[in-house]
């Protein structure tokens, strides 16, 4: 599985665009039917002149069961043990005639910023469904000024 990973890496990471934000291998096992298994989530990943904003699908998942962290300096995680509320039939002698939506969701998404990140200012809001993160970019360095001296 390793070596899709590192093909995927290498086709997703344009040097020309400051190491793009690459893939980690914990989000792409595949989809098990074991109820600790981790759900591989879908993210789109939007590069602005100013941000970074990363779009995580979480249908079901109280925001308060989802954390955002970065470890490393540059490793954005974004994780959630949280279990998904099943509805209960109102009236005594309600059942289920099919369970199709799991209720156990662990996601464990991992991403390697670029050095041009500022993991300090990141913010994170869920609505609807959708986790939206917001990694500010840094101001680009000054360039270096070219003083001609003449000798003499």
């Amino acid at each position: 599985m390793s070596i899709v990973v590192d093909a995927m890496n290498h086709l997703f990471n344009f040097p020309e665009t400051l190491e793009k934000i690459s893939f980690s291998s914990s989000s792409s096992r595949p989809h098990q039917s074991d109820e600790n298994s981790t759900i591989p989530a879908a993210v789109d990943i939007l590069d602005t002149p100013k941000e970074y904003i990363f779009y995580v699908d979480v249908p079901g998942l109280p925001k308060s069961d989802i954390q955002v962290t970065v470890e490393d300096e540059n490793t954005l995680v974004i994780k959630s043990n949280g279990k998904r509320k099943r509805e209960d039939g109102e009236e005594e002698g309600c059942k289920y005639i099919r369970l199709e939506r799991k209720t156990s969701q662990k996601l464990l998404r991992k991403f390697r910023l670029p050095d041009s990140c500022n993991a300090s200012t990141i913010t994170a809001k869920c609505e609807n469904g959708v986790l939206t993160v917001v990694v500010e970019k840094l101001p680009p360095p000054p360039k270096a000024k070219i003083v001609e001296v003449k000798v003499s």
